[in-house]
């Protein structure tokens, strides 16, 4: 392990580089703009490109263009930033170009509150252009997690041919101090799969069930097309409806058949529990700091914590939240993940402490809502 002092922004992109990302192009935007500025820095001096593009939309299109070529690449923003990307969103969804998407959340819709914390893009990354996929989204809660979820996020980009999110809040983007992160050579680092075989046989999404495109690097000999149209084996359009059914079965399958393996969670205090928290990113903090005072006062309180939020865990979630008569949902928005469980766990007697106006929730506001319940 190693000890660093730093930002949760600066974790993510030191992240990056050391699971090999080699390719930055984004547009600054509050309050993500730290992960631009120290990839300016680290990419050139890692034999890698960053580059300031004129806007969003561009900074998602070099983005996904450096990913064709076979290079781990990223991009980075805040809500309005990602509400321009979402056409090219859409085109690396459909056709399949790993690329992770740095959203470090502030209070919306359109400009909002640039400088203040939310939680209020959690729909945006569920569901972040039109037509029909599965999305994957990591939301950290520490400095250690802005690393390590970000090294997971690149696996699971790589491993799945398929954006995905990381969603951190202003909170675990700026918050600064001491962090213990793995050693370079206790990483995981898992690289997208190529096709060795003969050139003519070569067909990158004629895939198994469940299974991702094998998108071999541009200009390596390996001919195919690549198109935000539905596609057959080698990536030329098609509206035969057969080969689109089955083409969306496994986009969706590739992810939804994986839940298990994408989805992680924690479960703080929850064995002797009598009333449950579920919160996630920095008001998780705030309630592991409420869940110990309250313990000092005979309260017996847990928490359980998605750091996957996207896919849900459906039985998980259900499995845990049904145990709990007393169960309170807290979130920097009006309710967008208590809309999740409430549809997983068909209830709606949670008690709710909700906040979109860009202040933080404090231990003693969820200690006081703890109280109101028993």
């Amino acid at each position: 392990m190693r000890e660093v002092i730093a930002t949760g922004n600066t974790l993510v992109a030191k992240a990056a580089i050391e699971c090999g990302c080699r390719f930055f192009g984004g547009y600054p935007i509050t309050p993500s703009s730290e992960i631009a500025h120290e990839l300016s820095k680290l990419l050139p001096a890692n034999d890698g490109t960053f580059i300031q593009m004129e806007d969003e939309i561009s900074g998602i299109s070099v983005s996904i263009g450096a990913a064709m070529s076979g290079v781990k690449a990223m991009t980075a923003s805040s809500g309005p930033g990602i509400s321009l990307k979402s056409e090219q969103i859409g085109y690396a969804f459909i056709a399949e170009i790993p690329l992770v998407i740095a959203n470090v959340m502030r209070g919306g819709p359109s400009t909002g509150l640039p400088t203040r914390v939310a939680q209020g893009d959690l729909f945006q990354a569920k569901s972040p252009t039109h037509g029909d996929f599965a999305s994957i989204a990591l939301a950290p809660a520490s400095l250690e997690e802005s690393y390590t979820e970000t090294i997971r996020a690149f696996n699971l980009a790589e491993k799945l041919m398929t954006p995905v999110f990381l969603l951190l809040d202003e909170t675990v983007g700026h918050m600064n101090g001491k962090a213990k992160i793995p050693d370079i050579n206790e990483l995981e680092i898992i690289n997208r799969a190529k096709f060795s075989g003969d050139k003519k046989d070569y067909k990158p999404y004629a895939c198994g069930e469940n299974e991702p495109a094998v998108l071999n690097p541009f200009f390596t000999g390996y001919r195919y097309h690549i198109t935000g149209l539905h596609h057959g084996d080698i990536g030329f359009p098609t509206e035969d409806g057969d080969i689109v059914k089955k083409n969306m079965q496994r986009l969706f399958g590739k992810i939804k058949s994986r839940v298990d393996e994408i989805c992680k969670y924690e479960e703080y205090m929850l064995d002797d529990a009598d009333v449950l928290i579920v919160a996630y990113g920095s008001v998780s903090r705030a309630a592991k700091d409420a869940i110990l005072r309250l313990r000092e006062q005979g309260i017996k309180v847990g928490l359980f914590r998605p750091i996957t939020l996207y896919p849900i865990n459906d039985k998980k979630i259900a499995e845990v939240v049904n145990k709990f008569k007393k169960v309170l949902i807290s979130e920097l928005n009006m309710g967008q993940y208590l809309e999740e469980i409430q549809r997983v766990c068909k209830r709606d007697d949670f008690a709710t402490l909700l906040r979109a106006n860009g202040r933080p929730i404090t231990p003693s506001e969820i200690m006081a809502k703890v109280k109101e319940m028993i």
